[in-house]
C-alpha cells in the first residue's frame, strides 16, 4: 500500500522528539508544510536567547517534513548548515522549507525561522539522502 501525505504527517505527530521539543505542525501538506515553536524558558541558552541547536533541530526538521511529503520516504541527514541571523528570548516562531533540487538518491532543500513579524531568525540548507526499500 502506497504511503500517503496522511501518512508522512502521522509518522511526525507521533514522534517522541518532535512533541518533546514542542513542535506544533500548523500545516501539512505535500510540498507545503508549516511548523510551529512556542519559545519556551527550557530552550533558552546561557544568554537567556533561544538555543543555536533548537534553530538546527527546527531547520533539520521542517526540511525533513517537506521532503518527506514530496518523496514519501525514509530519509537522512547528510549535510545541514544554518545561518543564525536573530536572537529570539520569547514568543513564537515559524518554520518552512523548499526542495531546491530532487535527483533519485539525495534532495537538497533550504528553510527558514521566521517570527510573528515575519522577520527571518535563521537560514539553514540541507543534503538528504533517501532510504528506499528495495
Amino acid at each position: 500500500m502506497p504511503v500517503t501525505v496522511e501518512d508522512v504527517r502521522k509518522s511526525f505527530e507521533s514522534n517522541s522528539f518532535v512533541s518533546h521539543v514542542g513542535f506544533e505542525i500548523v500545516h501539512f501538506e505535500e510540498n507545503n508544510v508549516v511548523l510551529k515553536l512556542n519559545i519556551k524558558e527550557y530552550l533558552l541558552n546561557a544568554n537567556g536567547s533561544l538555543h543555536g541547536g533548537v534553530h538546527a533541530t527546527m531547520i533539520d526538521t521542517i526540511l525533513g517534513m517537506v521532503i518527506r511529503s514530496v518523496t514519501k520516504t525514509k530519509i537522512t541527514t547528510t549535510s545541514l548548515t544554518i545561518h543564525y541571523l536573530s536572537s529570539l528570548s520569547d514568543g513564537e516562531i515559524f518554520a518552512e522549507a523548499k526542495i531546491l533540487k530532487q535527483g533519485y538518491k539525495n534532495v537538497f532543500a533550504e528553510g527558514e525561522i521566521k517570527d510573528l513579524n515575519g522577520n527571518i531568525i535563521a537560514k539553514g540548507i540541507g543534503t538528504f539522502k533517501l532510504i528506499r526499500d528495495e
